[in-house]
């Protein structure tokens, strides 16, 4: 089998290896491919792997042997899934390697927000702490976890490891699931969207991308949060209007924001998130430890082990 992986340095800089594919047929990796490339690049593929390069239906068209795609990531939206069915090319995800790297990011935000980790770290590199007369010093209200209530937009793999971890720190855990899934953890109550945001101490973000969910945290919704409150988002960029966020910020209307995504990335550098008071952005990196990445290269191997024996496993359809 011929396969072409179009975009393979996110998922392997060079501390993996690429050998479990090579095993499956002849291999070529390329680091990136830009758009013009894809068609070039692919036209002799029989199965083709993608992170985020698009492959939408005019170069699935032109692609004649292809016969598989493999995205290498939980989010197929790069795909035009649709035109692949047609096709009766297959196309598969990898779903759940990264649910504990993520839940670990979502609480580096917590903690750093809560304790201004950051904050104080740089005091110290500054000279600060060695200028005190005292033996320590603290710059701002230093806020703990337990006892905090904890609201989870999102119940899924991810939002109910959060879940988990906030209540082994003490939160009290509430969440609400737009999209609309069965049933809650023991532990975790379920409310209202509205009455999550009014109430919660922490917010975070952990549901899909979709026409109803692409602008939920709206400028409305931000009002209706404490001003102590701390919004983490490690799900999907657009699932916030980033300038009403920003200006909620500036103007002390919420605490903090932890943001790994945003709307566009790399971002603009006129992103009003960039300058924001308290907002901590992480490169979109939640997903992207070591073990995590090990992971997600097994899976997308064994994606592809069992396309060749016939078998179906973690396909996505439109």
């Amino acid at each position: 089998m011929e396969i072409v992986v179009l975009d393979g340095f996110t998922l392997n800089p060079g501390d993996l290896s690429w050998e479990g594919l090579r095993s499956l047929g002849s291999c070529t990796v390329y680091d990136r491919t830009p758009a013009e490339e894809v068609v070039p690049r692919g036209r002799g593929a029989e199965a083709l792997l993608t992170n985020k390069t698009p492959l939408g239906a005019d170069a699935i068209a032109r692609l004649p042997r292809l016969r598989y795609i493999g995205v290498l990531a939980t989010g197929y939206n790069i795909v035009d899934v649709a035109a692949a069915g047609a096709r009766g090319i297959v196309v598969t995800n990898v779903p759940a390697y990264g649910t504990m790297s993520v839940a670990q990011v979502v609480f580096a935000h917590v903690f750093n927000l809560t304790h201004r980790a950051a904050q104080h770290a740089s005091a110290v590199r500054s000279g600060r702490w060695s200028a005190c007369p005292d033996f320590c010093f603290w710059d701002g209200p230093l806020v703990e976890v337990s006892g905090l209530r904890l609201g989870i937009v999102g119940l899924g793999r991810i939002g109910g490891a959060v879940a988990r971890a906030g209540a082994a720190f003490g939160m009290e855990v509430v969440a609400s699931d737009p999209s609309g899934g069965k049933g809650f953890p023991e532990g975790v109550s379920p409310v209202p969207l509205d009455e999550l945001f009014r109430t919660a101490d922490v917010v975070s973000l952990h549901c899909p991308l979709t026409g109803e969910t692409r602008g939920l945290v709206s400028a409305p919704r931000i009002a209706l949060m404490k001003r102590t409150a701390f919004l983490i988002n490690t799900s999907r960029g657009p699932l916030i209007d980033e300038r009403a966020l920003a200006d909620a910020l500036d103007r002390g209307g919420i605490a903090g924001a932890g943001l790994d995504v945003l709307c566009e990335e790399p971002p603009a550098a006129d992103n009003p998130l960039l300058k924001a008071r308290n907002c901590y952005i992480t490169p979109h990196y939640a997903w992207a430890s070591t073990a995590a990445r090990r992971r997600l290269m097994e899976e997308v191997t064994e994606n592809l082990r069992a396309f060749q024996r016939g078998e179906r496993r973690n396909e996505v359809t439109g």
